[in-house]
């Protein structure tokens, strides 16, 4: 597979930190639509999250994502604190971190930038409009933008 530029790039790990199954459902539906092989981790709270991130417990054999789908409002440990901590560490600060969260308030997008997430997404609430969200971020993040996986890789 070949992004914009003509070179070719591995398939995509992309972890996704959701508690709704309807939206867990809709993201795959998204992505397994998209023209971009990728493969799609789903855990379900906060703690599961950093846990795949830092290849602890149950994760010791997960891939690195390359990219980090993160919802807001999650059990055991909420989205800010899962962002603070992985953009606080020196090893994970690296790892794009885009939210992905039905919240409109505007304190949640600026704390979110403030804990140095990559982007804020909001959920639509229409299905179809949901997906299309996701496609073109899966287009824009893994096919226009370089992450830095791909400059660690040629190193």
């Amino acid at each position: 597979m070949n992004d914009f530029d003509g070179e070719p790039h591995e398939p995509a790990e992309i972890l996704l930190v959701e508690d709704n199954p309807g939206d867990v459902r809709l993201t795959q539906e998204a992505f397994a639509e998209g023209r971009i092989e990728n493969t799609l981790h789903v855990v379900t709270d906060g703690l599961e999250a950093l846990d795949f991130i830092y290849q602890r417990g149950e994760y010791t054999d997960a891939p690195r994502p390359d990219i980090v789908l993160l919802d807001l409002n999650l059990p055991r440990l909420n989205g800010d604190e899962v962002l603070e901590e992985v953009k606080d560490d020196e090893d994970q600060r690296h790892i794009p971190i885009i939210v992905l969260t039905s919240s409109k308030a505007e304190e949640d997008v600026v704390r979110s930038y403030e804990l140095h997430a990559n982007a804020y997404l909001t959920k639509p609430v229409d299905p179809d409009a949901f997906i299309e969200i996701v496609r073109s971020l899966e287009e824009f993040w893994l096919s226009v933008v370089r992450l830095p996986g791909d400059c660690l890789e040629s190193e």
